[in-house]
């Protein structure tokens, strides 16, 4: 059984969402940057071990990562799981993690990489948003994509209406994309590209505004 590691930095809302999705994998532990993250709590209700790793007791992001993936190692870890970590991370740190370390992201990569992705996604008014759960690569918000849903977006949504609407399909496909990790059923090949022995199904396009 894999065994895997998640980073956090606040309420930790994807975080619960794997833990209690029953995966095929053991939890090692759920890391933060921040002492007051919110998600450390509801890991350690759960029976998780936790770990604070501060970016402020260190002189730099590459020392802050040299000292968290001290950590990460010493759990182990097969698989290590960005769950809201909101720190950039430096080529080192994920060159070392290549292939093992997954983030979820509250857009359609490769649109709307970085910040305030549901606020933009209304300027620009796309019609249909959504996430993306991706390997991590050195360069933000680009790595090969494993998984993505989408949802319509509506006449009337702020950006909180819309985030609420994208973070319920956050909560779905991101356990999938553990899952399927876990089972080995998607990996990254030497090419840098997502390879997967599970049968494509087809299905429905989502067409937004509806057409009648």
């Amino acid at each position: 059984m894999k065994k895997v590691v998640i980073l956090i930095s606040g309420r930790g809302s994807n975080m619960q969402s794997l833990l209690e999705a029953k995966l095929p994998c053991e939890f090692v532990a759920v890391i933060s940057n921040k002492a007051d993250a919110g998600g450390l709590k509801i890991a350690q209700q759960h029976g998780i071990p936790t770990a604070v790793v501060s970016h402020r007791d260190h002189a730099d992001r590459a020392a802050f990562d040299m000292a968290l993936a001290e950590v990460i190692d010493s759990y182990q870890a097969d698989l290590v799981v960005l769950a809201g970590f909101m720190r950039i991370l430096t080529t080192p740190f994920v060159e070392r993690y290549r292939g093992k370390l997954i983030n979820i992201h509250p857009s359609l990569l490769p649109s709307f990489a970085g910040i305030n992705t549901h606020e933009r996604a209304l300027q620009e008014g796309v019609k249909i948003h959504g996430c993306t759960v991706h390997f991590v690569t050195p360069t933000l918000d680009s790595g090969p994509i494993i998984i993505q849903a989408a949802v319509p977006v509506l006449r009337d949504d702020t950006p909180a209406k819309l985030s609420a609407r994208v973070l319920r399909e956050e909560h779905r496909i991101f356990p999938q994309a553990v899952r399927w990790l876990c089972r080995e059923q998607v990996w990254l090949n030497s090419d840098g590209r997502v390879a997967t022995n599970r049968l494509e199904q087809p299905g429905a396009a989502l067409i937004s505004p509806g057409l009648s």
